[in-house]
């Protein structure tokens, strides 16, 4: 009865293999590949039941104690023949033809009747795939279902997928709607098998996630959406077990302290989850109130749990990040560490003051002082003045002398012009006029000479715009807290050289770096000698022509930098038109046609205000020494009244009660 039923299973498979041969010769040519798929599939099942049919003894309740100890198939009473592992583990694959694999010897009394039974089944092959296909329909339903070969559908399904791409699925995921509360844009896949240096990379983005759906829940249950509060409480939940499975499996040593959070931070967020649901439960509008206000506090309580969790892992990276920096001693190892650490303090503010907390600054600044790591220094600085930028970092480069390790570096003419430029980053970034914390420039100032000559040597040899960037912006801020960094400018010829490295396009190539070139010249007009540089070095000419900045990639932080050249180089005029020769090269030039302009146009201007105040005041100091140059209207509207007159002329702030 097997027999039969097994004969009828591999005359199905031959019919469908013959059918599915003549389709392909029927169908264009654009589908050929998806056919030999199918033809795949087909000869894997073909190839089975030729192993299962013609493997000696395999019929034979008797035969089967008696076989080899690693069969294909075994006979199991009442659950049929049952597939073991091993054909599949050698024979997996998709779109080749499928061979079966030598069968192991037989051993054993009944061998004589095993190879006579092989030579049967060989013998009567071809008669055997010719035999009618009703025949096992027509046996018993028990039967039928005793004699169906048991196989683990779901692993020979998951084997054939990592090589079989179905178009219709494709398809499906294309056609999945999109949520309208768009509350599912966050609930993204994050995979675990990420390599070492992305893991704290991804626990980041976990926990940017977790915090982002928190925000959103505490939103939703401000309009008792309770639906939607429950869906985002449960997603949080799965997310927050996630982040802490992610995180054990790729940290060691973590402490106690951080367990104890793990385990609260779990607990509560299944005391949340199960508060949310207990809230879809019920539509009584009087427990829901009182329950809201349990909400609320559990929702605090899990930030809170999860901001000191993250605080402590966040904490505990840096530490180790640190520790492996002053324990190696070497260069490729400390490149990476360093290069992990830089990654860090691009993730916000509060990464650099942990990293500064611990000691970072203090650390780096070693790696600084060891020539064996003098091929390290551009990257070392290019993290230090990352972390300079909050001002805990600050307080630490005090502490280690840092401004002097500076100096040292950008004196020295045996480092790299890249080694320069970074430290030149690091300066600018201490210095920046945005900084409320200013502790740190008394020991600036004693050693302002020698980094102020470094500065403009490097701005003169800069290589690319990068380098002049780098430099002209340390120079640019340093000229905002001392006269006498623009008297030492003015002694070194640093005016000459800016003008000069601005008719080089390929140094000052961007608005950013003609603001830094504009703002030095500024600052340093206050100076009475100033106006003479200007002139020699052709200085109201540049001037002129930084009037006419203008974005060209319309990118907000480029035009901003194009709005800070107009109104700096219009406030540069003001200040050197008090020098009747500047006035009348000014005027020479045609710049108050263009100021007047600015004034009136708003776009040209980009409807900026800080330009506007700018050019009124640069107007109205070249109208004293030129009257004649302006007509009457003109002369009437913007130089006669009150600057705030003119001012509110210009922008047409008249306000409309219609």
């Amino acid at each position: 009865m097997a027999q039969t039923a097994f004969t009828e299973s591999l005359l199905r498979a031959r019919a469908a293999l013959a059918s599915c041969l003549q389709r392909m010769e029927l169908v264009t040519r654009s589908k050929e590949l998806t056919f030999k798929k199918c033809l795949g599939n087909i000869s894997r099942r073909y190839s089975i039941l030729q192993v299962l049919y013609f493997q000696p003894g395999i019929f034979s309740n008797e035969d089967s104690d008696n076989c080899d100890s690693s069969p294909i198939f075994q006979y199991t009473p009442g659950h049929g023949l049952r597939r073991l592992d091993c054909f599949f583990q050698e024979n997996s694959g998709s779109g080749e033809e499928h061979r079966t694999t030598p069968l192991p010897k037989q051993s054993g009394t009944n061998n004589g009747q095993n190879s006579s039974l092989w030579r049967s089944a060989q013998k009567n092959r071809i008669n055997m795939a010719f035999k009618s296909e009703d025949h096992l329909n027509s046996l018993p339903l028990p039967v039928q279902r005793m004699h169906l070969i048991q196989v683990d559908s779901v692993q020979r399904w998951m084997e054939d997928l990592k090589l079989m791409t179905d178009c219709e699925c494709m398809c499906i995921l294309q056609s999945k709607p999109i949520s309208i509360e768009k509350d599912e844009q966050n609930e993204i896949i994050l995979s675990s098998q990420y390599s070492t240096c992305d893991n704290l990379q991804l626990l980041l983005k976990r926990a940017w996630i977790i915090s982002t759906e928190l925000t959103r829940i505490a939103q939703k249950l401000e309009k008792n959406r309770w639906q939607r509060v429950h869906s985002m409480t449960v997603r949080v939940n799965c997310h927050v077990r996630s982040m802490i499975n992610e995180y054990n499996m790729f940290t060691r040593n973590s402490s106690e302290e951080m367990h104890q959070f793990e385990k609260l931070l779990i607990d509560k967020c299944s005391e949340f989850t199960a508060f949310t649901e207990r809230c879809i439960q019920t539509e009584d509008e009087q427990i829901l109130k009182s329950m809201k206000s349990c909400i609320n506090e559990t929702l605090t309580t899990v930030a809170q749990y999860f901001g000191q969790l993250i605080e402590l892992v966040l904490t505990h990276e840096a530490q180790n990040l640190l520790r492996q920096i002053e324990l190696s001693d070497n260069v490729y190892i400390t490149d990476s560490v360093i290069s992990s650490l830089f990654s860090l303090t691009q993730e916000g503010a509060h990464l650099c003051r942990i990293i500064a907390k611990e000691g970072g600054v203090v650390t780096l600044f070693k790696i600084c002082r060891q020539d064996c790591f003098r091929c390290l220094y551009p990257q070392t600085l290019r993290t230090l003045a990352s972390i300079c930028c909050i001002e805990e970092g600050m307080h630490q480069l005090e502490k280690v002398d840092g401004i002097l390790c500076l100096a040292d570096i950008l004196t020295d003419n045996t480092h790299s012009e890249a080694t320069h430029a970074e430290a030149a980053a690091v300066i600018a970034q201490i210095t920046s006029p945005h900084l409320t914390f200013t502790q740190h420039l008394s020991s600036f100032l004693e050693n302002m000479e020698e980094i102020v000559t470094a500065l403009v040597k490097l701005c003169q040899e800069a290589s690319s715009g990068e380098v002049f960037l780098l430099a002209s912006a340390a120079l640019a801020n340093i000229t905002f807290f001392d006269t006498m960094a623009c008297e030492i400018l003015l002694q070194l010829n640093a005016m000459r050289i800016l003008l000069a490295a601005c008719s080089d396009k390929h140094i000052v190539d961007t608005p950013y770096s003609r603001d830094q070139v504009v703002t030095i010249l500024a600052n340093m007009s206050v100076l009475d000698q100033c106006a003479s540089e200007i002139i020699q070095g052709n200085g109201v000419q540049l001037l002129m022509e930084m009037l006419f900045e203008r974005s060209s990639s319309g990118n907000s932080a480029e035009v901003a930098a194009c709005e800070r050249v107009q109104q700096k180089s219009a406030v540069t005029l003001a200040r050197l038109s008090r020098d009747p020769e500047v006035a009348d090269a000014a005027i020479k030039l045609s710049c108050i046609p263009r100021l007047i302009k600015l004034c009136r146009s708003p776009a040209e201007r980009n409807n900026s205000d800080s330009v506007l105040v700018a050019c009124l005041a640069a107007l109205r100091r070249l109208a004293v020494m030129s009257p004649d140059g302006l007509e009457d209207l003109d002369f009437q509207q913007l130089v006669k009244p009150r600057l705030v007159d003119s001012f509110l002329l210009c922008t047409n702030m008249e306000e409309s009660f219609v």
